[in-house]
């Protein structure tokens, strides 16, 4: 019998448990994979804790990998056994087997090996939606990355510096300032010691930047909003440090018309239309070296436990990518 993370009560770390599952069977319009890699992500975590909730318990946890598909359900057509396969999107890849819907998968292009499409998948394609359709970065414009080191960051400057833009990063440690300026940021701010927003203000000129990309939430809010110029946009997708509370909507008018939004990945690869042509760009960057997936942590399935322990406490950079 295959091996799984499955979680019987929400909870820590502790409420992961390694254990069989039935060989799970592929119904109509699904592919079953045989894992060779898995992606780690932060919503894991809100979803093993409760704060997101899965559709029954007990569940297994994970929404990204990659491997080899194994077996076909009825209809399907797009597939074969044995092609190489990823998604972003599934349900319980934190598994050695996993049956996911094809309307997730994409093929992984002969350049990109299993463990890169792993790590990349999730955090890459959210890249993808902030820098090209949540705020279209221009080669002229200087932006702000909150968590600039992280998983989503580390991609997301590569990308945004290759676009041509100056690229302002915020980080936790010198370590991470480090690694932030390897990957294409031109000013690095240490939020706990700095003033962010003073020192944005203080690059560019008294401007502000067009664009915030923060996936911190409640501890860079509301200074986010003082970083931006007139009718510049605060892109909010995700919340390591606490999600941001309720405001008065019209602090946006009082600091200059500005535009607040909260995307998610899935709305942007609702589609198979959306989905290919988003992962099309994303393996262009990635197969020309324009942008490195910097996987920096490996862990066994069976460690997950001890992989959340140190995705909570934020002591990983980049991305962590699980092995069957």
């Amino acid at each position: 019998m295959p091996k799984a993370i499955r979680v019987h009560q929400y909870g820590g770390p502790e409420a992961m448990v390694y254990e069989d599952i039935p060989t799970p069977e592929p119904g109509p319009g699904q592919i079953r994979v045989r894992q060779t890699a898995i992606g780690v992500n932060f919503i894991d975590i809100y979803f093993r804790s409760g704060a997101y909730k899965a559709a029954s318990l007990p569940f297994t946890l994970g929404k990204e990998g990659a491997g080899v598909v194994d077996a076909l359900g009825e209809g399907v057509t797009d597939f074969r056994v044995g092609e190489r396969v990823a998604y972003a999107g599934a349900v319980g890849t934190y598994a050695e087997e996993v049956v996911v819907d094809v309307k997730g998968v994409v093929h992984v292009p002969d350049a990109v090996p299993d463990e890169t499409a792993a790590a990349m998948m999730l955090k890459g394609l959210t890249a993808h939606y902030l820098l090209r359709l949540t705020y279209r970065v221009q080669p002229s414009d200087t932006i702000l990355f909150h968590a600039a080191a992280g998983g989503v960051g580390l991609i997301a400057t590569q990308w945004a510096k290759h676009l041509g833009a100056t690229v302002i990063g915020t980080v936790g440690t010198p370590e991470k300032a480090e690694l932030a300026k390897e990957h294409g940021c031109d000013h690095v701010i240490l939020y706990r010691d700095e003033d962010f927003a003073a020192r944005v203000k203080e690059i560019t000129g008294g401007k502000g930047v067009p664009v915030v990309y923060d996936g911190v939430g409640k501890a860079t809010f509301p200074a986010s909003l003082d970083c931006l110029a007139p009718r510049g946009v605060f892109a909010s997708f995700g919340s390591a440090s606490g999600p941001i509370e309720a405001f008065d909507i019209g602090i946006l008018a009082a600091k200059g018309s500005l535009y607040a939004t909260r995307p998610t990945l899935f709305t942007h690869i609702a589609t198979r239309e959306q989905l290919d042509a988003n992962a099309a760009e994303l393996f262009e960057v990635v197969a020309s070296g324009a942008v490195k997936i910097p996987i920096h942590a490996r862990a066994k399935l069976a460690d997950a436990a001890q992989v959340h322990r140190d995705l909570a406490d934020r002591q990983t950079t980049g991305a962590t990518v699980m092995t069957p």
